[in-house]
């Protein structure tokens, strides 16, 4: 499961592009999941720290050149740094999860159990920013909540405590959004990404280094044979790819607009589940799904609605 929010000032002056932002969305709804995917095939094979190592190692090479060639730059502000920085220690908490669910739970079940994290950011805003959060809206958290756990439940029946993980990922990234709204005004989407791959890697780098030799299963590198080494590269290609076709989307589309198409990631990773790994959601869990995907475009539509009369 990728994060949204990274919506440059820049973006807002240009004209929309609905339909590219459209397919950008679609494409992220595809790259997302299989980049999950890899992180599942690879997981029994190659220990945590190097998955998520090489994640982000991989972010840092791609789009630091990228930035750099494009006439962009690695400075920011104080705050935007230091908000930068604890941005970068959850999205890394935030994979490591994600990575570690995905070694128990099915694709699907996974990504939609993490899907509750919009509801989690609305109780979020409500009890911390103080924002206004009416019944509607609240109801259809229980009802997302409720959701939820009809995917948990046959999940943590069949491997216990690992099918929490996906909601562990959820909170994380409810509190990385948070703390990317409070950068996003002020600092370039890419530049951002950017950094944020730098400062992760200058911690995971050196601790991979200290990590070798400790015969910790999860922390201890192995030297990954070609096809696992072509896998890892494709992990964090996919997962930079995502960021840009999400940060693309937005730049060229309102986040009302493709708000709801995010929601396609949930059957987009069924299919990939289906086709990889064999895997379908059980009945149970298939009425989950649906309830999250359900309550959550009700609490896109309530926004909409609102944002309408306000504007009026």
């Amino acid at each position: 499961m990728q994060s949204a929010g990274t919506l440059p000032n820049l973006a807002r002056m240009r004209p929309d592009r609905p339909l590219l932002g459209i397919l950008m969305m679609l494409g992220f709804c595809l790259f997302a999941p299989l980049g999950d995917a890899l992180a599942k095939i690879l997981g029994p094979r190659v220990p945590l720290l190097e998955l998520v190592t090489a994640r982000f190692a991989i972010q840092a090479a791609v789009l630091t050149p990228l930035l750099l060639a494009t006439g962009g730059t690695l400075r920011m502000g104080a705050r935007a740094f230091r908000l930068t920085l604890v941005r970068t220690a959850l999205h890394i908490a935030g994979i490591s999860a994600m990575f570690l669910a995905l070694r128990h739970l099915p694709l699907a079940d996974a990504v939609a159990i993490a899907f509750v994290m919009p509801f989690i950011m609305l109780l979020l805003g409500r009890f911390i920013l103080n924002e206004e959060v009416g019944p509607h809206r609240l109801a259809a958290c229980a009802v997302g909540f409720a959701g939820t756990l009809l995917v948990i439940q046959p999940n943590f029946s069949e491997v216990g405590a690992p099918a929490l993980l996906p909601l562990l990922v959820a909170v994380i990234f409810a509190f990385f959004m948070l703390v990317t709204r409070q950068i996003a005004r002020d600092t370039d989407a890419v530049t951002l990404q950017a950094v944020s791959g730098l400062a992760a890697s200058a911690v995971l780098v050196p601790a991979l280094a200290l990590a070798e030799g400790t015969a910790i299963p999860e922390l201890d590198p192995i030297l990954p044979g070609r096809t696992d080494a072509a896998l890892l590269l494709a992990l964090g290609l996919l997962g930079t790819i995502a960021h840009l076709l999400m940060t693309g989307a937005l730049r060229h589309a309102p986040t009302s607009t493709l708000a709801p198409m995010q929601y396609l990631e949930i059957p987009l990773a069924t299919i990939v589940g289906l086709i990889i790994f064999g895997h379908l959601p059980n009945g149970l869990a298939a009425l989950g799904i649906a309830v999250t995907i359900a309550a959550g475009l009700y609490v896109i539509a309530r926004e909409r609605r609102i944002a309408r009369l306000g504007a009026a």
